[in-house]
């Protein structure tokens, strides 16, 4: 019964150490790699919720297989040493992983607002962007447009398309966000008619209003294309910056 009670402490003493560590490494990732609403959309929270079920858990459940008083402080130094080892390679592991599926711009392609994921862009087109562009940001998106298409690079696009890159991840037709002010508003649609559209989604709709501080009179929308799933931004007419986002497929 005693061996039992000191396995259980001692795994519990781990798993509370193991919480803290990802604590910690929740604030990196959802304030600075993942920040609302990429946390949904991107993925990253479903990312993160394996990484730390396989890290917190694996590592306090070999402790309470593996402790035992009746060892030496040499040998459960050893072994603790091992487990630390282990599970701080799963985490560097996940955490490599989740920073380079990262998203970093959110970019308004043409007709619709599509996030960029650090691994959607093809290091070849990456040297191809502006030269403030070619480093890719670590502290969350970044707004972006694609320029006009030149006629010899219609084709070359659609086949980049084609082959899984999509137009946004092309760097070398990103452009700053401001420079397609006048497609934005043009493409974009009064926010209002997001309730006409979606009377059933009324009351989602009303608290992303609320939640942007922006009267729905003052506020347009475009469909938001992500990696998991499609959203809808909204953004106020008087800047064109997103001030809002609503979890409704609105193409």
């Amino acid at each position: 019964m005693m061996d039992l009670k000191s396995r259980l402490r001692a795994s519990a003493i781990h798993l509370a150490i193991s919480l803290l560590v990802a604590a910690l490494a929740a604030l990196v990732v959802f304030g600075l790699w993942y920040p609302f609403p990429y946390r949904y959309i991107s993925g990253g929270r479903e990312l993160f919720l394996w990484l730390t079920l396989v890290d917190v858990v694996l590592g306090p459940l070999i402790t309470l297989v593996i402790f035992n008083l009746r060892k030496t402080r040499g040998h459960l130094l050893i072994d603790f040493t091992a487990v630390g080892l282990l599970q701080l390679a799963a985490l560097s592991y996940g955490l490599w992983t989740m920073f380079s599926a990262r998203p970093v711009h959110l970019v308004f392609e043409y007709h619709r607002m599509a996030v960029v994921h650090a691994v959607d862009v093809p290091p070849d087109l990456l040297a191809k962007a502006p030269t403030d562009l070619q480093t890719l940001p670590l502290t969350g998106p970044t707004l972006l447009s694609l320029r006009p298409l030149q006629a010899s690079e219609f084709v070359e696009s659609t086949l980049q398309a084609l082959g899984g890159v999509a137009q946004a991840a092309q760097a070398n037709l990103w452009q700053p966000y401001g420079a397609a002010r006048a497609e934005v508003l043009q493409e974009s649609q009064p926010a209002a008619q997001l309730r006409q559209r979606f009377p059933d989604q009324a009351s989602t709709i009303d608290h992303a209003v609320a939640q942007s501080g922006v009267p729905i009179e003052r506020l347009r929308y475009l469909p938001l294309l992500a990696r998991k799933k499609a959203w809808t931004v909204l953004l106020d007419a008087d800047n064109i910056l997103p001030v809002g986002y609503v979890p409704l497929d609105s193409f």
